[in-house]
C-alpha cells in the first residue's frame, strides 16, 4: 500500500531500511525508532530465535500463543511487522492466515523447518500473501536484517523521507524534524521530545520550523499521524477506534476532531485518500493555526 507519494528522485540507499536512524542536527546523537514486532509462537525454539534476533534495545518484541491473542495485538498496539510459527496446530495457523488478510499494511513472516509435511503451512502463507518464510535454523542469524526493511514503520519513512513540495520545507533544519517525524510511523511524538532530539530548543525548533510560509509544526506533526491514520484505516481489521488506539490519539473523538482540523474529513474517509490527496488538502490553508499565523504575519523587533 505504501509507495513515495512526492515523485522524488532519492535512491534506496539514501533512504531508511530501519530501525530508523535520524541524525541530531550536530549530527552527535542519533534517534533510533525501535520497532514493535508481534508473533505468534508455540515452540521454544522460535521463541529463543526471535528474542536472540529482536533483543530489547533493538526492538519490541510482543508473544501470542494463540491466533486470537495476535488478533487482540494487532488491534491494540501498532505492530511494525508479524511473525508466525508454521509450526504451530493447523488451527492456530488458519486463524494467523485470517489476520494477514484483515491486516496488510503489515508484513507476515513466516518461520519453518522446510519439511516435507510443512507443504500445507508453506502454501496457506503464500495464498495468504506472506511477505516472506524464513528457514529456522538457517536464517536465524540474519532474522532482523532481513525483516527490518518490510517492517511498516521503515516504509512508512522510505515513502515520505522527502518532504512534499507543497509543504515548503526546504531549509536544514526543517527537513531534519521533518524526517524525524515520518521515522515514527505516525506514533505520538511532542514538540519539545523532537526538539530534544535534534538538539535544539523547542521554542527554537517551532520558530524555525514555521518560518518563510511553512506550515506551524503542531500541524505538521498531526498531518504526518494522520497519512498512517489513512494508511492503517485501508486495513480491514481495523475500525476507527483501533487505528486511534494503535496510533496513541486518546479516543477516536481526539482522532475525529484532529482530521477535521488538519484535512477537512471524517476519520472514516481517510482510507479513501491517498496520501497526496491528504497532503493536498492541509496545504489549502490548514498548515497554520489562526494564533500562529497572527504571530508570524506581526514585524520583527
Amino acid at each position: 500500500m505504501l509507495a513515495p507519494e512526492n515523485g522524488s528522485n532519492a535512491t534506496l540507499g539514501e533512504r531508511p531500511a530501519g530501525p530508523l536512524v535520524v541524525e541530531s542536527r550536530n549530527g552527535s546523537a542519533p534517534t533510533v525508532t525501535i520497532p514493535c514486532v508481534a508473533a505468534l509462537v508455540v515452540r521454544d525454539r522460535i521463541r529463543a530465535a526471535l528474542r536472540a534476533a529482536f533483543p530489547r534495545r533493538r526492538a519490541r518484541l510482543v508473544l501470542a500463543r494463540s491466533g486470537n491473542e495476535l488478533g487482540t495485538i494487532l488491534r491494540t498496539t501498532l505492530a511494525d511487522s508479524v511473525v508466525v510459527d508454521l509450526g504451530a496446530s493447523g488451527d492456530e495457523i488458519n486463524r494467523a492466515f485470517a489476520l494477514a488478510r484483515e491486516f496488510p499494511s503489515f508484513p507476515f513472516v513466516g518461520l519453518a523447518p522446510l519439511r516435507g509435511a510443512d507443504g500445507p503451512a508453506l502454501a496457506g502463507a503464500a495464498e495468504h500473501e506472506f511477505a516472506e518464510v524464513f528457514a529456522e535454523g538457517v536464517d536465524d542469524g540474519v532474522l532482523r536484517s532481513l525483516i527490518a526493511p518490510m517492517m511498516f514503520s521503515a516504509r512508512f519513512a522510505f515513502a515520505l523521507w522527502e518532504p512534499p513540495p507543497a509543504l515548503g520545507l526546504e531549509a536544514p533544519l526543517q527537513r531534519l524534524a521533518w524526517r524525524h517525524l515520518v521515522s515514527h510511523g505516525g506514533r505520538p511524538l511532542r514538540t519539545g521530545e523532537l526538539a530534544a532530539a535534534l538538539g535544539v530548543t523547542r521554542e527554537h525548533l517551532s520558530r524555525s520550523f514555521a518560518s518563510a510560509g511553512a506550515p506551524n509544526l503542531k500541524r505538521v506533526i498531526d498531518l504526518v499521524r494522520l497519512l498512517a491514520a489513512a494508511e492503517l484505516s485501508k486495513n480491514p481489521g481495523y475500525d476507527v477506534r483501533d487505528v486511534a488506539r494503535v496510533l496513541g490519539f486518546a479516543s477516536a473523538s481526539h482522532l475525529s476532531s484532529t482530521s477535521q482540523r488538519i484535512v477537512g474529513t471524517k476519520p472514516a474517509s481517510l482510507a479513501r485518500l491517498r496520501a497526496v490527496d491528504i497532503i493536498d488538502r492541509f496545504s489549502q490553508g490548514r498548515g497554520r493555526s489562526r494564533g500562529s499565523a497572527d504571530q508570524a504575519s506581526r514585524p520583527q523587533r
